[in-house]
């Protein structure tokens, strides 16, 4: 008899624990990671709004490109939100990864900067541009610069895979270097080590520049525009699917036009 109740006792026990510890998890979690700006700081603001809707979203920030897709892939998070359409897809065919865009939420316009000219125009001979190197941006930094009459792009050149070899004419003879980490490029600005620095608003945010001040930015029609990413099979699921809603609300598109004054602008 004894026996029989301490079994008794300790399944008892055992019941309380677990449904204590049950109990301490949020039964609807979300966890997305980001880019610290301004990407974890619009989830933030969103974060009530979904709490509202019983999610508990969960933000994970990230300060590099490669690891926030590794983690998705390997289904340690939901969702990501830090990165544009063509670099997602050459994360897919470099990694083997089948993530997709379950909406496009914002734009952030990437400029090219300057210490030693106030146009772009102004770019002399032999000028060096200092260019990130992550790939997927490449093509940004050559259709600013063919736009603004610098250089021309081969006919048919596609500008989500354009490298430097697709250039045409290159009458200032620019030398490009792409070594770069894109998060550095603001210090290399600021030290005034090249002619023209690209840089991504967010890292030009971060480091207190203004993107106003940039001799030449990325057209607002630019095909850059930052996604919320998931897995091919979690396109659809109803939490991805408030989250992409939340963040394409009036009121948050006008929320981050009024926090980063055109620096970051919203995608309808």
């Amino acid at each position: 008899m004894i026996k029989k109740l301490n079994k008794l006792s300790f399944l008892l026990l055992l019941i309380v624990l677990l449904t204590g510890c049950t109990s301490q998890k949020p039964k609807n979690r979300l966890t997305v990671g980001a880019s610290s700006i301004p990407h974890a700081e619009i989830l933030r603001h969103i974060k009530p709004a979904l709490k509202k809707e019983g999610i508990d979203l969960e933000i994970k920030v990230f300060n590099d490109y490669v690891l926030p897709n590794a983690a998705l892939d390997a289904e340690e998070l939901d969702a990501n939100y830090y990165q544009h359409i063509p670099y997602m897809n050459k994360s897919n065919k470099d990694n083997g990864y089948d993530l997709v865009s379950a909406g496009k939420i914002h734009l952030e316009p990437l400029g090219l900067y300057s210490k030693r000219v106030k146009k772009i125009s102004d770019v002399k001979n032999g000028a060096t541009v200092l260019v990130s190197s992550s790939r997927a941006d490449w093509g940004r930094v050559l259709s600013i610069l063919e736009q603004n009459g610098i250089l021309t792009l081969k006919p048919g050149t596609n500008i989500e895979t354009a490298d430097f070899k697709d250039i045409k004419d290159n009458p200032k003879n620019l030398k490009f270097k792409y070594s770069f980490d894109p998060k550095i490029l603001p210090e290399l600005y600021k030290n005034d080590e090249g002619d023209l620095i690209a840089i991504n608003s967010n890292f030009a945010v971060q480091a207190k520049i203004d993107p106003k001040s940039a001799v030449a930015i990325e057209s607002t029609d630019s095909p850059y525009s930052n996604v919320v990413a998931v897995n091919k099979s979690d396109k659809n699921k109803k939490n991805i699917e408030l989250l992409v809603r939340e963040l394409k609300k009036d009121s948050t598109q006008k929320w981050i036009l009024k926090k980063w004054k055109g620096a970051v602008l919203p995608v309808k």
